[in-house]
């Protein structure tokens, strides 16, 4: 099969075509941004969860049921709130 003499081949380098940037730079800019995200991982490590935290759950818990802290009040408050009124006259 024989070229076509009548097309010309443009004699610019491939850096100064728009469509190579175009498909060439999406895969680049990700690329760049994986290494940046990798760069932030690395610098800045997650705070490591104390040894004790367990404990501290159930600490919490227990001050959450003592008597100066009950829901008490908001629980009669809610059930208040949903219990229909029957006494009303019709």
């Amino acid at each position: 099969m024989a070229l076509n003499p009548d097309r010309t081949s443009d004699p610019r380098p491939w850096w100064k075509f728009g469509y190579m940037w175009m498909v060439v730079g999406g895969p680049a800019v990700v690329v760049v941004a994986g290494f940046t995200t990798l760069w932030l991982a690395i610098r800045t490590p997650d705070p490591v969860v104390t040894e004790d935290y367990y404990q501290r759950g159930i600490n919490i818990n227990k001050t959450l049921e003592s008597p100066e802290n009950s829901l008490v009040p908001a629980m009669k408050g809610r059930n208040h709130a949903v219990t229909p009124q029957n006494n009303q006259p019709h």
